[in-house]
C-alpha cells in the first residue's frame, strides 16, 4: 500500500517497510533513440502506457512533459473485474500500477516519451520491483498501442543495452495494450495535492527536478 496515504509523516520517516516509497533515483543519461517515428505535421492526440513502480511519480513525471496534454494513474495487465487498489496491491492480478500519457504527435515522439521512461521515470534494471517495493504490480513494463509503439520500444531497449548504458539488462517488459483502469480518484495528480507529503518529497519531486536539469529540452512547467 502506498505509505503517505496509510502511515503519518514520522512513521514514514523511521522508514516502515511498505511500498510505495522507493527513494528518488539519480536520472540515467541516456542517448536518443536510434529508431523513432519523426514529428507529425499535425496536431492530434495519442496515447501511450508506461508502468515503472509506484504509479504517483511516474505521473508526475510525464505531467512536466513538454507535448503531454494528460496523464493518468491506472492498471494495466489484468482484468477490469480485479482493478481495484487492495486486489492491484496484493501482486495477484496481473495489473501493473501505470500511467495513461496523452500526447501531441506533432510536439513530441514516442521515443522521446521512451527516453523520459528510461532516463528519469524510474529504474529499468529492477525486476518486479523498484527499490523496496516487491511484487508484479511494480514491475517495468510498456504496453503498447500499435505496431509502430512496439517496434520502437524494442529497438531501443536493444539499444540501450548494446550500449550497457545502466551496466546491467533492462528488464521491462513489452506487451500489448488490452485495456487501461483509470485508479481511484485520490491517486489522480497526487504529487500537486500532497506536495509537502514525505513519501512524495523524498521520491517523487527528485523525479520532476531530475527531468529539468537532464532533460530540460523536454520539461515543461505544469
Amino acid at each position: 500500500m502506498h505509505t503517505a496515504l496509510f502511515l503519518g509523516s514520522a512513521l514514514f520517516l523511521i522508514g516502515m517497510t511498505i511500498s510505495c516509497r522507493v527513494a528518488g533515483a539519480p536520472a540515467t543519461s541516456i542517448p536518443d533513440p536510434k529508431r523513432d517515428a519523426p514529428l507529425a505535421k499535425v496536431k492530434s492526440e495519442q496515447k501511450a502506457v508506461f508502468a515503472g513502480g509506484c504509479f504517483w511519480g511516474v505521473e508526475a513525471v510525464f505531467e512536466h512533459v513538454k507535448g503531454v496534454t494528460d496523464a493518468k494513474s491506472g492498471y494495466a495487465g489484468g482484468s477490469a473485474e480485479t482493478a481495484d487498489y487492495y486486489k492491484v496491491s496484493s501482486g495477484q492480478t496481473g495489473h501493473a500500477e501505470s500511467v495513461l500519457v496523452t500526447y501531441d504527435p506533432s510536439q513530441i515522439t514516442y521515443g522521446q516519451l521512451l527516453k523520459v521512461f528510461f532516463s528519469v521515470a524510474h529504474n529499468p534494471t529492477e525486476l518486479n520491483r523498484q527499490g523496496p517495493d516487491r511484487g508484479t504490480q511494480y514491475r517495468s513494463a510498456i504496453f503498447y498501442a500499435t505496431d509502430e509503439q512496439k517496434e520502437i520500444a524494442k529497438a531501443y531497449i536493444a539499444q540501450l543495452d548494446e550500449a550497457k548504458v545502466f551496466g546491467q539488462p533492462i528488464v521491462t517488459q513489452v506487451n500489448p495494450l488490452e485495456s487501461f483502469h483509470e485508479a481511484e480518484a485520490y491517486h489522480q495528480n497526487y504529487l500537486a495535492q500532497h506536495p509537502d507529503e514525505p513519501y512524495i518529497v523524498i521520491n517523487d519531486i527528485p523525479k520532476v527536478e531530475n527531468l529539468r536539469k537532464e532533460l530540460p529540452e523536454l520539461y515543461r512547467k505544469k
